[in-house]
């Protein structure tokens, strides 16, 4: 499936926007918790920390994604992601119905 380059060219670009924002409200949100001086063994800090990293690694997925222009495709059902739901969570990797089939 080839895709018309002067079409995606702009989708690909406001998608590497929303996620280098993403990455960089997560990386914020990582400092911020790391700032507060709570003990290591809190629980749920490191449950939040565990939760951005995963939104981290999830980010870095997308851009990969976007690279081997796979991006905004769901990854179970092959069907396009609606850009609506891509504009809420640029890093998914699914449609609605596939991630609630996985939830």
């Amino acid at each position: 499936m080839s895709l018309d380059v002067t079409r995606a060219e702009p989708h690909l670009h406001e998608a590497r926007r929303r996620l280098e924002h993403a990455r960089a409200s997560r990386l914020a949100q990582l400092r911020a918790l790391d700032e507060t001086g709570h003990s290591p063994d809190d629980h749920l800090l490191a449950a939040q920390r565990a939760a951005m990293e995963r939104a981290l690694k999830e980010i870095e997925e997308a851009f990969a994604r976007v690279d081997d222009g796979s991006y905004g495709i769901c990854v179970a059902c092959a069907k396009p992601v609606p850009a609506e739901r891509l504009e809420i969570l640029p890093y998914t990797r699914h449609c609605v119905a596939c991630q609630r089939r996985t939830a």
